[in-house]
């Protein structure tokens, strides 16, 4: 005798397995068509601070996030920021101070997490030629890219040490070339980073080597910062989201697992040198072990704090309008991101 057919009703139930089970057989296939495209554009080449995002690329948090993202070098704050204004790309890392002068000019965007929680902008100078406190800058010429943020606040940092911003010489030296400018006497002294000292010391010798931390002489705004377009915040709130809640997962695991880190890191940007990233990145570490990030998790942007940033934007860097430092920033897109570190002390 023949094999009966279903009956309709349990031919519908048949059907109904079916499709549930289908995603469960094509879950690569599914999840590569739920993954959305989102372009992070980094300030600079690869730093010890970049870690974090590669990492989080490594062991799939975008993914699982639902988001496709590629990482794009730029040549300073301004050419990031600039990027995420025009849609160029969907999430810039660009110093605060840009972005605020940039607000000030007309960009439409918005920081919606922090990276690192103190400034670490600086000057480096020679030993036999040493830059130790603002007066010592004039005259001087120091070696930046036009789109530095150090370069671009420099107005800033000046007026509030009452120094004409015009007394210093800026000499045009690409992001990579900084140090050797300053080694061969180039130029007087260069505006990098202090967690670019590693460099320094090493081309140069530790002793040879002076620094000019802008956070003593009174210049403490807000540093790293990620922002946003106003318009991807508005047609995409979910991705913005998913980035941060996987970059600051990328951030955890570069705090807690350092060198198989510097692994993963050295496995998707082979050209780095270890050495240089491990030191310049236990720099920056040392940025976000402060108190507001263990009270309020990575990444958290305190109102005063950046209320007294922009204050400095707006009395020192003739901007062309104000900016309402309350509309400049939110932590609405934010995770808990526990630090996983005890605060410095």
């Amino acid at each position: 005798m023949p094999p009966s057919s279903p009956t309709p009703t349990a031919a519908r139930w048949l059907a109904i397995a079916a499709a549930a089970l289908l995603p469960l057989a094509m879950p690569a296939a599914a999840l590569a068509q739920a993954r959305q495209p989102l372009k992070l554009a980094i300030n600079w080449f690869p730093t010890g601070d970049h870690a974090a995002y590669f990492v989080a690329q490594e062991k799939g948090y975008f993914v699982q996030n639902g988001l496709d993202v590629s990482i794009e070098y730029s040549k300073g704050s301004a050419d990031s920021l600039a990027k995420a204004d025009t849609g160029r790309a969907d999430i810039a890392i660009s110093d605060t101070s840009v972005v605020l002068g940039g607000m000030a000019r007309g960009a439409k965007v918005k920081i919606v997490g922090m990276i690192f929680d103190e400034t670490p902008q600086n000057i480096f100078s020679r030993a036999d030629k040493p830059l130790r406190t603002p007066k010592d800058l004039v005259g001087k010429s120091i070696g930046a890219p036009p789109g530095d943020s150090q370069r671009m606040s420099w107005p800033a940092f000046a007026r509030q040490n009452g120094i004409d911003p015009n007394s210093v010489t800026w000499v045009n030296v690409e992001p990579s070339a900084k140090v050797a400018a300053l080694a061969a006497k180039r130029v007087d002294g260069v505006a990098d980073l202090l967690t670019g000292g590693p460099n320094y010391d090493k081309a140069m010798g530790a002793d040879q080597v002076v620094v000019l931390p802008w956070a003593k002489f009174g210049f403490n705004m807000y540093s790293m910062a990620f922002v946003v377009s106003e318009k991807v915040l508005a047609e995409r709130p979910e991705q913005v989201r998913g980035f941060l809640k996987a970059a600051y997962m990328g951030w955890n695991d570069v705090m807690t697992d350092r060198e198989g880190s510097l692994a993963i890191y050295k496995k998707r940007v082979p050209e780095i040198d270890l050495d240089f990233i491990r030191k310049n990145q236990a720099m920056g570490i040392e940025l976000m072990r402060t108190s507001r990030y263990a009270q309020n998790g990575l990444g958290w942007i305190e109102e005063k704090k950046m209320c007294d940033s922009a204050e400095i934007a707006n009395k020192y860097m003739e901007l062309p309008r104000q900016v309402d430092c309350k509309t400049a920033f939110t932590n609405q897109y934010m995770p808990k991101a526990a630090l996983p570190l005890p605060v410095k002390q």
